[in-house]
């Protein structure tokens, strides 16, 4: 069973997607305040966080920031008002995802075995992919530079392997939407640009991440 932590001053929410989740094998605990939510998590004992963004204390943005110094789980956002410029932010700061509300349960679970099933160690079909000075190790799912690990948040090291795989080929921003999420979803261009805009910060010296104009991104590493 996953553990999932609602961070949400909204206790009646908490209570209804407790009582949802059970049904598909996910445990939820809650914390109306960031601050007891972000105690909460250094037990490690969670696999995912849902995240709103109004909230007492602070708001849901300085939450993630906080939480992505420490930690690379996943996160899911809630924005009250849908607002594209919510989302953006919340993807600069690290966030997995997001959902408007109001919102379907139903929607939320889908997306969050989504995340999860695209974090969780695959086992056997692990490998390395080499592209040196750049090593991906799909079994840790960690990559690192000249052997230093790079603090990468799931999503972004889901598009690097994601670009590691294609290697020589360009991938428009709706390949890499779609191969992200795995779920039709309303979501803009300008999403890709920022987690690409994250991930090559994070590479950096490398620049492996190529911008083809009009078409997408191609990744240039050679393998080793």
């Amino acid at each position: 069973m996953h553990r999932v932590l609602l961070i949400d001053d909204d206790q009646r929410l908490a209570d209804l997607l407790g009582q949802y989740f059970s049904q598909f094998d996910f445990e939820l605990d809650n914390a109306i305040l960031p601050s007891v939510g972000l105690k909460k998590l250094e037990s490690g004992a969670y696999d995912l966080v849902i995240l709103d963004i109004m909230l007492p204390e602070m708001d849901g943005f300085e939450v993630c920031k906080l939480i992505r110094r420490h930690s690379d789980i996943p996160i899911v956002m809630l924005t009250a008002r849908g607002e594209v410029m919510d989302r953006i932010v919340g993807l600069e700061l690290g966030a997995d995802d997001y959902l408007p509300k109001p919102f379907e349960p139903r929607e939320l679970v889908v997306r969050m075995q989504g995340i999860l099933k695209r974090t969780q160690n695959e086992g056997a079909d692990a490998h390395r992919l080499e592209f040196a000075p750049l090593m991906i190790d799909t079994t840790a799912r960690e990559a690192s530079i000249d052997g230093q690990l790079l603090p990468l948040s799931s999503m972004e090291y889901e598009l690097l392997e994601l670009f590691a795989r294609s290697s020589g080929k360009t991938l428009s921003r709706d390949d890499i939407l779609n191969q992200l999420k795995g779920i039709e979803v309303d979501i803009y261009s300008r999403s890709v640009d920022i987690l690409v805009s994250r991930l090559r910060q994070k590479l950096k010296p490398l620049e492996v991440i190529k911008t083809v104009r009009g078409r997408g991104y191609i990744f240039t590493g050679h393998s080793s």
